[in-house]
């Protein structure tokens, strides 16, 4: 069971009347959202696991700034927060004009993520409709609950994949933190832990940000899943061991040819999977394909602040380890080659690897 932080949607059904799109925007919190007086916060995802804190994410400097500084993270959470903001400026009173730059300059805010163009993309068919605050409202209403559906979707689809007894291995954070819903591949590993088919998972700790230490950790945790945190780089002795029956990960864009962009690391652990001949699975949303990314080539990669690697911060303070002058590489993403995956798994089920060589996702 999800404890007080993991509520589910006490939405109803999308609104066919103004006044009812705007009492369900009133009424909205997920597990990282929630909608109070008007104004838009996110749970700082920078402060877990040590503190709960929920911050104001009303204006578009404000979201921009958290979306940057990953306190709002996540493909499918981004281009949601981003559509909700909008919804609400939009019923602040903001003018067609004065919303169209804001929508822009959300688009701005992450380069990789396709979720946020896909979602925004919507939202801007909205915004040129004549009676442009009610249909933001409900658009941005709309695809809250489908990403709840395709979460459920998702996991329903991964979960038949996964063999009993198995021990799993996950990178980064990609459950209700990251979503509006159970997540992607978290939400695959906790159905499968509730049909009684996971034994263990294995949490990368993602560096540099540590979204599996702090996160993925702590959800899995409140889930009751069993699972043991490991630093990245321990992840090939466990394989060589024998002690990994399968790699699950997330997605922040696919390419037309089953490329995938997600967070650093995860090329390493589709290369390892491989050699060691585990199964090595994507689970994402339809709003994660991006049919005009002809490959991975094609993907923008985010290169992030040097003080990310040379050393750590958090709701503990910071800490220095690296020299001052230090000359820092620091990609957010790369990418896994389609040749490495052995499934796609969407909403709409599972894409295979000759499935996907015939041009599935173009």
């Amino acid at each position: 069971m999800w404890t007080s932080i993991h509520l589910d949607f006490i939405l109803t059904q999308c609104a066919t009347t103004t006044q009812q799109g705007i009492n369900d925007m009133q009424t909205l919190q997920t597990t990282s959202l929630r909608v109070a007086d008007n104004q838009l916060f996110i749970l700082d995802q920078q402060a877990l696991p040590q503190e709960k804190r929920w911050l104001d994410a009303s204006t578009v400097e404000a979201l921009v700034g958290h979306i940057h500084a990953l306190r709002v993270r996540g493909a499918p959470l981004i281009g949601l927060s981003a559509s909700l903001l909008l919804a609400l400026l939009a019923e602040s009173g903001k003018s067609r004009d004065e919303l169209a730059v804001a929508l822009e300059t959300l688009r701005a805010s992450r380069p990789t993520a396709v979720n946020l163009m896909n979602n925004l993309d919507r939202m801007k068919l909205a915004l040129w409709q004549e009676a442009f605050v009610p249909a933001l409202v409900a658009e941005a209403l709309r695809l809250i609950d489908e990403d709840k559906r395709l979460c459920d979707a998702i996991a329903s689809a991964g979960s038949a994949l996964v063999k009993p007894g198995s021990r799993l291995l996950t990178h980064c954070n990609t459950g209700g933190l990251a979503t509006a819903g159970v997540g992607t591949a978290l939400g695959v590993i906790a159905r499968a832990h509730q049909e009684g088919k996971v034994s263990n998972v294995w949490v990368d700790e993602t560096r540099p940000l540590l979204q599996g230490g702090r996160l993925t950790a702590w959800e899995l945790g409140e889930l009751g899943v069993p699972y043991q945190l490991i630093t990245d780089s321990m992840a090939a002795s466990l394989m060589a061991k024998g002690q990994v029956d399968a790699v699950w990960v997330g997605a922040d864009r696919i390419a037309a040819n089953g490329d995938v962009a997600n967070k650093i690391g995860t090329y390493s652990l589709a290369v390892l999977a491989k050699f060691h001949g585990i199964p090595f699975y994507v689970a994402a949303p339809q709003t994660t394909l991006d049919p005009d990314c002809p490959n991975g080539d094609a993907i923008p990669i985010e290169q992030r602040a040097a003080s990310e690697v040379t050393g750590v911060a958090g709701s503990f303070g910071a800490v220095q380890w690296a020299p001052q002058e230090a000359q820092v590489y620091n990609p957010a993403f790369d990418v896994t080659p389609a040749s490495l995956i052995s499934g796609w798994v969407l909403d709409t089920g599972v894409v295979t690897p000759d499935e996907v060589a015939e041009g599935k996702f173009a």
